[in-house]
């Protein structure tokens, strides 16, 4: 596994405090002399400040920094081999780069002061710095943001209003919410509006982390600015109506898709089944399942476990057979706990012989009852005090505890 820490490291900086300059807006921070050394950190408390005011030039210290090669001597195997698995085309000033971010140690010294080194030795283009940031995404680098944040105040950059979208819907990826607010805070900051791929994304991220009104107000928003809403967009706000219990409002949401053309993720049906059919909701369930064939979905056994078990629960037991024989006409396959929910069905009713014609049944077709439905089978027969006569008749059917 690879290790993107190394207290064997070699100090990759070498300082020299000196007088310099730096441009930066006014704020109530600047009293914090080295925090323009910080510039992730900085980025946050700009996100934090809004509109509070502007921050003028001021002069301060920060240290001259030079950069200094890593020892490869002193790293371990994982991180060695991580190097030498670096694209071949990759240019030395960003091979640089990742060879110190492969190798870093939070203890041996900060990122933005190696990140400031790489910009003053190696002047580093736009082009230079997507490369990098690529590469610390293909293998899932944990400080790809931070570096992705200090990036966006580098004039090098030459940030975009794309730029922000990524990090932003990175940290919605990760429901990492103060994070994303603070960067779409600091894209304000720069007058940068908001699109329809940034509010998409939080609206995901809203509704993933349970936030329903600010998914809610987001949503509005799209609307409001005329956006175009996809089945993303639907669809995070189908979810958020799912997580806050609103099945009906939900509901409708899909069908205001459906008038538009725009069809949900087979997901987003499947949710919204299984939260009707956890509650015992045959008709809402039912439904659902019928929008799901709209939709051009073909339902699988899991669709139609979900459809059995409403009726089970809701003690249809009438229709939970029709809707298993009709699952069975149409080539699919019931899995165990469907055929657990059919036992339900006659262990309700009594039906002992019914029962073991359902298993021959079964059998005839090749399906072999799973740990959920044998356990049930078992608990019944014993209850009957009729173990000893049907476990030979259980022994065809897999290895079970009698």
């Amino acid at each position: 596994m690879l290790s993107f820490s190394n207290n064997n490291c070699t100090l990759i900086c070498k300082i020299q405090v000196s007088h310099c300059s730096h441009s930066w807006k006014q704020s109530s921070f600047t009293k914090l002399t080295n925090l323009n050394l910080l510039k992730p950190q900085i980025f946050r408390l700009v996100c934090a400040v809004g509109d509070l005011g502007q921050m003028q030039k001021v002069e301060d210290e920060r240290p001259q920094i030079r950069w200094a090669e890593i020892n490869l001597d002193e790293i371990n195997d994982a991180q060695r081999n991580h190097i030498s698995r670096l694209p071949k085309n990759m240019t030395n000033r960003c091979r640089a780069l990742m060879k110190q971010l492969i190798c870093f140690s939070p203890e041996k010294t900060n990122l933005s002061i190696l990140l400031a080194a790489w910009v003053r030795s190696m002047k580093p283009v736009r082009a230079d710095w997507l490369v990098v940031l690529k590469e610390m995404g293909n293998m899932n680098h944990p400080l790809r943001f931070e570096v992705a944040e200090f990036a966006l105040l580098e004039e090098s950059f030459e940030p975009n209003i794309r730029d922000y979208t990524k990090i932003i819907h990175g940290y919605a990826k990760q429901s990492r919410l103060q994070d994303a607010e603070n960067t779409l805070q600091a894209m304000r900051n720069e007058g940068l509006e908001c699109d329809q791929v940034i509010l998409t994304s939080l609206i995901h991220m809203y509704s993933k982390s349970g936030k329903f009104n600010l998914a809610k107000d987001t949503f509005e928003k799209m609307k409001l600015l005329s956006l175009p809403l996809d089945n993303r967009a639907y669809g995070s706000m189908v979810m958020a109506y799912i997580r806050a219990g609103m099945l009906k409002e939900g509901e409708i949401l899909l069908r205001e898709m459906e008038s538009q053309q725009v069809y949900a993720k087979s997901e987003v049906y499947k949710a919204m089944l299984r939260a009707y059919s956890m509650s015992g909701d045959s008709v809402g369930s039912q439904r659902i399942f019928d929008a799901i064939q709209i939709a051009g979905i073909i339902p699988d056994d899991k669709i139609c476990t979900l459809l059995i078990n409403a009726y089970v629960t809701s003690g249809q037991n009438r229709e939970a057979c029709v809707a298993f024989e009709n699952m069975r006409r149409a080539g699919i396959r019931p899995n165990d706990k469907c055929v657990a929910l059919m036992l339900d069905v006659y262990e309700k009713e009594k039906k002992l012989k019914e029962v073991l014609d359902f298993l021959m049944d079964l059998e005839s077709d090749g399906i072999m009852i799973g740990k959920e439905a044998s356990e049930k089978l078992a608990r019944w027969f014993r209850e009957l005090g009729v173990v000893e006569e049907v476990e030979l008749v259980l022994r065809d059917y897999g290895s079970i505890e009698v």
